[in-house]
Formats: C-alpha cells, sequence, structure tokens
C-alpha cells in the first residue's frame, strides 16, 4: 500500500536548534564528538556480535546530525559537503562502520535535496531535519555487484504509482533504515542502462531479509540481503525517470568518494594515533627502544601515507566544490584516484603499524592500539566499489585526455 503521507516511524528525538547564525564549525564538532563517544562505548560488541550501531545512530538522531545536509529551510544543519568529509574523519578514528553508515546516509540525503522534486523534498527533508528518517541506498544487484549505471530489475508504472519489487544483496543498515533509495530499471522497461532512482518510505514496503551477514570487517555496517517489495506514489521518482547517471555524476560518485575516503583516513589516522599514545606512555617507554631504526621507518611510512591521502583528499574536495562539470575526464579521474589511493594506503598504514608494533599490539584483538579490527575493516575499502572496475574506467577515460590536462 502507499502511505499518502511519512508517517513518522518514532517519535521525534530532541535534536538541538539552530541558532541564527547557522551551523559552526564548533557546534558540527560537538555533535560529531556527542555520537563518536557513544560509538566508542560498543565499538567492541557491535564489532565482536556483527550488529548494528543502534545507539550510535539514535545519537545521531537526537542531535540532529541526520539532517547535516538538509537545508535550513526544512529544519535541517545546512551543512557542506566539507562537513561531511570532517564528520567522516572524525567518526573514522573512533568505528569505521559507524562512519560509513553515516556518510553513505549523507550521500542519499544529497540526491534528494539537489534532484529531488519540491513535493518530495517539502515531504521527506524536515523528517530527515527532526531525526525519524535514516536513509539506505540499495544500488547492488545480483550479477553486477555495485555496479551504478545498469539494472536488470523493472520498475512498473501503474495509476500514478510506482510498483517496486527489488533484492539486493547488501544494503548496508537496511534492516534499521526509515527509507530506502532504489534503483531500477525505467518504465516501461527498455534498456538495464535506463536506470530510475526511486525513495521509498519503510512503511510502503514489505522488507524481507535474506542470509546472514558474518563478515571479516565492516561487521557493524550489517549490510544484509534484502527484498524490497510495494508501492510508492510516482512523484517518490529523484530525478527523471531514467536519468539517474546525472544524480552519478553530480552527487552519488563524488559523495562516495569523498565520503568512503574520508572514513578510510579517519581509520588509519586513528590507528597510528593510538600507536603513538601507547609507544610514548610511561609505561611502555622501558619496553621499546624508540631509536629503532624499524620502528622508526615503519611510523614514517605510515605517517606519510595517511598525508598523501589527506593532501589528495583536500584537493578532491576543492575541485568538487568549484568546477563547472564534474563529468569531463579530468574530474572523474581525480574523484577515482582519491577512492583507489584512499583504499590502498589507507590500508598499507595499518598494515605497516601492524609490523612496527609487532604481534602484542598488532595482531591481537585485546590491543589498546585496535589495529586488528582497524585492519580487516580497512581490508573492504579496495572491494567497496571495486578498485580493479575503477582502473578499467579510469584507462578508458585517461584515453580521452591525450593532454594530461590536471584537475
Amino acid at each position: 500500500m502507499s502511505a499518502p503521507t511519512f508517517a513518522p516511524a518514532r517519535p521525534a528525538p530532541a535534536a538541538e536548534p539552530l541558532t541564527a547564525a547557522g551551523l559552526t564549525a564548533a557546534g558540527l564538532a560537538d555533535r560529531v564528538a556527542r555520537v563518536a563517544g557513544v560509538a566508542a562505548e560498543h565499538v567492541e560488541r557491535t564489532d565482536r556480535d556483527a550488529s548494528f550501531p543502534v545507539e550510535a545512530l539514535e545519537e545521531m538522531r537526537r542531535s540532529g546530525l541526520l539532517g547535516l545536509l538538509v537545508p535550513a529551510s526544512h529544519g535541517g544543519l545546512g551543512g557542506s559537503t566539507d562537513d561531511v568529509v570532517s564528520a567522516g574523519i572524525a567518526l573514522g578514528r573512533v568505528d569505521m562502520s559507524v562512519a560509513m553508515i553515516f556518510v553513505m546516509h549523507c550521500q542519499q540525503v544529497a540526491a534528494v535535496v539537489r534532484h529531488g522534486n519540491e513535493r518530495l523534498r517539502d515531504e521527506l527533508l524536515p523528517e530527515i531535519a527532526a531525526g525519524r528518517m535514516y536513509l539506505a541506498s540499495v544500488t547492488t544487484e545480483a550479477g553486477k555487484g555495485g555496479h551504478l549505471l545498469s539494472s536488470e530489475s523493472a520498475l512498473a508504472a501503474r495509476e500514478g504509482e510506482l510498483v517496486l519489487d527489488r533484492f539486493a544483496p547488501i544494503v548496508t543498515g537496511g534492516q534499521y533504515a526509515d527509507g530506502f533509495l532504489v534503483t531500477m530499471q525505467s518504465p516501461p522497461p527498455a534498456s538495464p542502462n535506463q536506470v530510475s532512482l526511486v525513495y521509498a518510505h519503510r512503511d510502503q514496503l514489505t522488507v524481507e531479509r535474506s542470509g546472514d551477514w558474518q563478515p571479516l570487517g565492516m561487521r557493524a555496517s550489517h549490510s544484509v540481503a534484502l527484498r524490497l517489495t510495494g508501492t510508492v506514489p510516482a512523484h517518490q521518482v529523484v530525478g527523471e525517470h531514467g536519468a539517474f547517471r546525472t544524480i552519478v555524476t553530480t552527487v552519488f560518485g563524488p559523495m562516495a568518494h569523498l565520503g568512503w575516503s574520508a572514513c578510510w583516513l579517519g581509520t588509519a589516522a586513528g590507528a597510528l594515533s593510538r600507536v603513538v599514545k601507547l609507544l610514548r606512555s610511561p609505561q611502555n617507554r622501558r619496553r621499546v627502544d624508540l631509536d629503532s631504526e624499524l620502528l622508526l621507518t615503519r611510523l614514517s611510512r605510515a605517517r606519510q601515507r595517511i598525508d598523501t591521502v589527506h593532501a589528495l583528499l583536500d584537493r578532491a574536495r576543492q575541485v568538487v566544490a568549484t568546477a563547472d562539470d564534474l563529468s569531463v575526464p579530468r574530474v572523474q579521474l581525480l574523484l577515482n584516484a582519491l577512492k583507489i589511493t584512499a583504499a590502498d594506503e589507507c590500508h598499507r598504514a595499518v598494515d605497516d603499524l601492524v609490523d612496527a608494533v609487532g604481534m602484542r599490539h598488532g595482531y591481537l584483538k585485546d590491543s589498546p592500539t585496535r589495529l586488528e579490527h582497524s585492519l580487516r575493516d580497512l581490508r573492504s575499502a579496495a572491494l567497496n566499489y571495486s578498485n580493479d572496475r575503477l582502473h578499467l574506467v579510469d584507462g578508458k577515460l585517461a584515453l580521452l585526455d591525450a593532454e594530461v590536462r590536471l584537475a
């Protein structure tokens, strides 16, 4: 059944009101710190049990952080992509799963803000701003993985409604989402490359879980397989039917690569910080030779990798904020290079740290450095929209830019 209005999934949390001056850096940092503090309290349990970080999500609701990208005119914080990057780094220092859950939600919100029609924005954005709406992304499909620009699942149009029947093998946080942005083949079915993006409220769907979630890392992301069936009003299409490529170029791609890289960078930086604090602690100074060439070299390499990713992230962030056309090869190459480099170098940085501190603090679960946890989480980065797939795309893009123009 289609719901004519969005009934709140839960009572509105006590979100902090905006000041007349809008969101300040200190105000954002305080909200993020509160979420990070809650995440830190539960990180060992959520990783051990592969359970979704419900407590951290509730703090995102209470703090208003779910509405970071919602314009102030719709009751949100009116934040920017830069704010998402800053939050992703800060949350990644504590729990990469929580960080990824947050930045992926922001990616969905950005798509609605940029491409949703006025009616959909007026209905949905105030609910997000009030903390009642956590959005999950449904883009994966059996047989095509996370490839965004095609779909084998046909969307049907019927008397002012859209009919969904969609299976996705991976939906991060899907069991806990209040709404979903779903990619499907545009109606009437014509080509797998004619893809539409549709919003569906949980109350408009039957949501069925399939299988279990027991991964190597990113265990708290709870990215289970789901089947979604139901009908939604026709105005809940985001953008034009068949024009999802435009959303990918302007929102989904840039937000994914900036947001993911921020989370990975935060995780690697947090790992290095914990290692350095351990090495400098009074109880360890007599046990560790801080002049060891092997130790110093490993620390140097880890820091170099982290600073390299940070510099590339900062450059990509600037280009996304100022470029007139994000679809040109040099910009696409930069964004893809950011994703590939961040995925590789952040994982290698933590691997360097494992070598630096050895078995006790690099390999065992009970070490305060939590390197074992960080290494498992970061192993997913190269697989999260495969680096190999992006290299194939970049090879073709490189052929289109014989002058090698740099973004």
